[in-house]
């Protein structure tokens, strides 16, 4: 029967961002560890806190497992004379391998029969495996920021102060920098900070517990979500839910508390989104509101004690807030006093990036692109000329709260406030609405814009930072983004996906690049092509993410993707159709027309020289399916254009059965291979059917 494993690093505060990565990485290099060693076991639990990283395995083996290692040697027929003697090859083999030649095997391989040597290493016990698998484990987990502290060499993310490491209930001995391993654990830091001994699991829950220490985040997290429920319901109201910080306070806390307080109700006619922003992103509190979902001058505050006074905390907090709601209250009447379109000129002095000039620049460039944007696109109220007029409006302000101290202060605000602040202005609510929609989405899978005014400014915006970016070469590497590029690459397609937008990608990005012009510090046409395979590859990762085969992604792309909305149609239809019985056969027959015509040069198809039935009908069936399909290409309905093809299927086979497309006489050769071409072209009008994977492929 398995033993138990624990191990908890007692450390200073992590930080609360880095806690949900750090357990998940302990567990995975936990199971990583064991698996090399050889170590069966059952089930690896994380759990933590601010101060402490805990794991437990369950039915660890109290030895590894045996180890068979085999090792080929010389061919038998080298290992041997006529006369069965062993050759210096067989004695040599045998030799390095610590073994007599009476002991060596003999096996049959592909290449015929070799001598095997084959060794069988017994299982170390678990217990003396233990300290090297748990110094490794805890060295090795990586964080995004590690420090060293005292004289040490090593890092971690905070100083370590404790380990607690037992097997079947016995300490596993090491040392991390210079701290020995033990049989110890401590209590919350103010309210039992305490060593105390464990023995078990169960020992190590119910110690922690006892000593205001609650492990498990899960846990924790239930515990917080509950007692925020029941102290807004105290006041009339509810929690304004927000996971993140949920997932925030729980990785603050090891023992959560909840307090609510108050703040003035004059505060209220301050825009919702400040104070929530205040609250939230500033306060770690959670606001709270009404059955309406409307703000309520109170707020919930998630501590790491069991206060003596609770109101003592309430008043603290209450001064807090108090605070930065008269510091939001001042910046937001400040502000107002200068309207919007007079803060344009004043982003000359905010640089965007130094090789891309001003924010006031960057402005003017997406204005153009955005222009030119809404004159491939037709507005839904129809009326163009205000439609194109209220682009320019948004793309001209789309940044001017950068100049406001709100958005100073809370730089999460940018387009919020330009939303309140055009309004306040008497802009076009149309306009305010495109201010604030340009920044969406704001993270991967987040709200689109839901007006055409927002998407086209959102796209040039985006559009010409990829595009200057790219320009001089501030290109992203592996993991690193610092610009956010990806993002907004999928930002691009989404939009225009989502608003079925059906203007040239390329013409867009050329577009942008002219802008861009003298910045540039590569080819214009080196950019395009690099900005273009970066598209290329955020498209294909969220389509394959997505769940369509990898091969149907590949063989639409491969036949271009400068009409997004096309290509994801086209993905679309063939993901469905490939389950049905007809696409196997079809890829097939495709495969077999593309093998035969690469490297033919296209040519026209006269009639006059088809001969025999099979040629004729395919010639005949080719014509009539072709005006189908083309016609349900240019409305968009593909998945009626691969059925149509599917039609094909039948008489190129009978036609490849009959004819002998090579034939002797050249003219005729020459018009069957002319006919294979127009119907390759026909395919590929929708795909590169060569690369789909078809069953001959496994």
């Amino acid at each position: 029967m398995g033993k138990e494993l624990l191990l908890e690093i007692g450390t200073e505060e992590i930080p609360a961002a880095f806690l949900p990565k750090a357990l998940r990485d302990l567990e995975e290099i936990a199971r990583g560890e064991l698996a090399a060693n050889r170590i069966r076991h059952g089930e690896i639990r994380t759990m933590g806190t601010p101060r402490r990283l805990f794991l437990t395995a369950d039915g660890l083996a109290e030895q590894q497992e045996d180890q068979v290692i085999e090792k080929l040697g010389p061919a038998a027929r080298v290992a041997f004379d006529e006369q069965g003697n062993p050759s210096r090859a067989a004695v040599g083999f045998a030799r390095g391998q610590n073994l007599d030649i009476a002991e060596l095997e003999r096996v049959t391989t592909e290449k015929g029969e070799y001598l095997c040597a084959r060794k069988k290493i017994l299982g170390e016990a678990t217990e003396g495996l233990l300290p090297a698998i748990l110094t490794n484990v805890i060295t090795g987990i990586p964080f995004r920021k590690s420090m060293r502290w005292s004289d040490q060499e090593f890092r971690f993310a905070r100083p370590i102060h404790w380990i607690l490491a037992l097997f079947d209930g016995r300490i596993v001995p090491f040392r991390i920098a210079n701290v020995e391993s033990g049989n110890t654990s401590r209590g919350h830091r103010f309210m039992s900070p305490d060593s105390f001994p464990v023995g078990s699991l169960e020992a190590y829950l119910a110690g922690t517990r006892d000593r205001f220490v609650i492990v498990d985040p899960a846990l924790r997290k239930e515990i917080i979500r509950q007692e925020a429920g029941k102290a807004a319901a105290a006041v009339g109201g509810g929690v304004l839910p927000s996971e993140e910080l949920l997932e925030t306070v729980t990785f603050l806390t090891e023992y959560p508390t909840v307090v609510c307080g108050n703040f003035d109700r004059e505060y209220l006619k301050l825009p919702q989104e400040v104070l929530i922003t205040t609250m939230i992103s500033h306060q770690k509190y959670f606001p709270v509101v009404d059955e309406k979902g409307a703000l309520l001058p109170h707020f919930i505050t998630i501590n790491n004690t069991l206060a003596r006074d609770p109101s003592v905390v309430q008043k603290g907090n209450e001064r807090v807030i108090r605070a930065r709601l008269s510091d939001a209250r001042f910046f937001f009447e400040a502000d107002r006093k200068i309207p919007l379109d007079r803060r344009v000129a004043d982003l000359k002095k905010v640089v965007f990036h130094t090789l891309l000039g001003t924010s006031y620049e960057k402005v003017m460039r997406f204005r153009q692109l955005a222009g030119w944007i809404a004159r491939k696109v037709e507005p839904s109220h129809g009326n163009k000329i205000a439609f194109e007029a209220h682009v320019d409006r948004a793309a001209l302000l789309a940044k001017a709260d950068l100049d406001t101290q709100m958005v100073g202060e809370f730089a999460e605000l940018q387009g919020i406030m330009g939303r309140e602040y055009a309004l306040l202005a008497g802009e076009d609510p149309v306009v305010a609405k495109a201010i604030y929609e340009h920044y969406l989405p704001t993270a991967a899978g987040g709200a689109l814009p839901e007006s055409d005014e927002g998407a086209i400014v959102s796209i040039a915006d985006k559009t010409d930072s990829i595009c200057g970016f790219f320009g001089v070469e501030l290109i992203p590497t592996g993991t690193a983004d610092p610009y956010a590029l990806r993002r907004q690459a999928l930002g691009v397609i989404n939009i225009i996906l989502a608003k079925r937008y059906h203007f040239s990608l390329g013409s867009l990005i050329d577009e942008s690049l002219a802008i861009l012009g003298p910045l540039l510090k590569r080819p214009s046409d080196e950019t395009k092509t690099a900005v273009l395979e970066f598209f290329k590859g955020r498209f294909e990762n969220q389509l394959i993410s997505q769940g369509h085969p990898y091969d149907v992604v590949d063989a639409i792309l491969a036949t271009g993707m400068d009409n997004l909305v096309a290509a994801d149609d086209k993905i679309r239809a063939m993901s469905a159709f490939k389950s049905h019985p007809d696409f196997q056969p079809l890829a097939i027959a495709f495969k077999r027309v593309v093998n035969i015509i690469r490297g033919f040069q296209n040519g026209a198809v006269d009639p006059a020289l088809l001969s025999g039935p099979e040629e004729k009908n395919l010639h005949k069936a080719f014509l009539k399916i072709r005006e189908t399909v083309l016609t349900h290409i240019s409305g968009g309905d593909y998945s009626a254009v691969l059925f149509d093809l599917a039609r094909l299927r039948e008489p190129v086979d009978a036609f490849f059965e009959a004819v002998l497309v090579m034939a002797e006489d050249e003219k005729v050769r020459f018009n069957r291979l002319s006919l294979l071409e127009e119907i390759s072209t026909l395919f590929h009008d929708v795909a590169d059917f060569s690369k789909i994977v078809t069953e001959s492929q496994g």
